[in-house]
C-alpha cells in the first residue's frame, strides 16, 4: 500500500506571520537619567542631552522611546528626540517591545494584496519561533477573510476551523 501525503497534495495554504518579521535590534531608549532626580523634564537640560548624544549609535536599529519612571513626559520630549533618531533609526516609537511588534506587523500586512488568496483554503500557522503579537493574527484575519474560502489555524494535521464561506 501506497502512503500518501494528503496535506503535500491539498490547495490548502499555509500562512505564516512569522516570514513577515521584521529582523533587526530592537533597542529601549529610557529617558529617566536625563530628568532632574528622574521626575523633572527641565527643558534646558533636556536639550542639552539631546544635542551632546551620540545617536548614530541606532544606526538600522528599531528604537524604543520609554520612561521607567512615574514622571510626566511632554509629547513634544518624545518628538524631539524622534526628530533626532530619523536620520539613524528604522522606527522610533514610544511604548514597549509588544508595541512595536504590533505596529510593524500593522505595517508589513497594509503592504500585502491578501486578493491572491481570493476562493482558497487557508491556514494560518500557529507556533511561532519569534515574537508575533496577538493582534497580528487578529489583522490578518480581518485582512484574509473577504477572500478566503475558509481559514483554520495551527498545523495542517492538527488544525482548528475558524471561518467557512457559506
Amino acid at each position: 500500500m501506497e502512503i500518501v501525503n494528503r496535506v503535500a497534495n491539498s490547495k490548502l495554504i499555509t500562512i505564516d506571520l512569522e516570514d513577515w518579521y521584521q529582523v533587526g535590534l530592537r533597542t529601549v531608549f529610557d529617558i529617566k537619567d536625563w530628568l532632574f532626580e528622574g521626575l523633572l523634564l527641565r527643558e534646558k537640560d533636556f536639550r542639552d542631552h539631546v544635542r551632546n548624544y551620540d545617536w548614530s549609535q541606532y544606526q538600522d536599529q528599531y528604537v524604543m522611546l520609554h520612561c521607567s519612571t512615574d514622571a510626566i513626559i511632554p509629547g513634544w520630549a518624545y518628538m524631539l528626540l524622534t526628530t533626532v533618531l530619523t536620520p539613524y533609526a528604522k522606527k522610533v516609537i514610544v511604548g514597549s517591545s509588544k508595541d512595536l511588534e504590533e505596529i510593524l506587523y500593522q505595517e508589513a500586512l497594509e503592504q500585502i494584496d491578501f486578493s491572491i488568496y481570493q476562493d482558497k483554503p487557508v491556514i494560518v500557522k500557529g507556533c511561532s519561533n519569534k515574537p508575533v503579537p496577538e493582534n497580528a493574527y487578529i489583522s490578518l484575519i480581518q485582512k484574509i477573510q473577504p477572500y478566503a474560502k475558509s481559514i483554520m489555524y495551527g498545523e495542517a494535521c492538527s488544525s482548528v476551523p475558524l471561518y467557512k464561506r457559506k
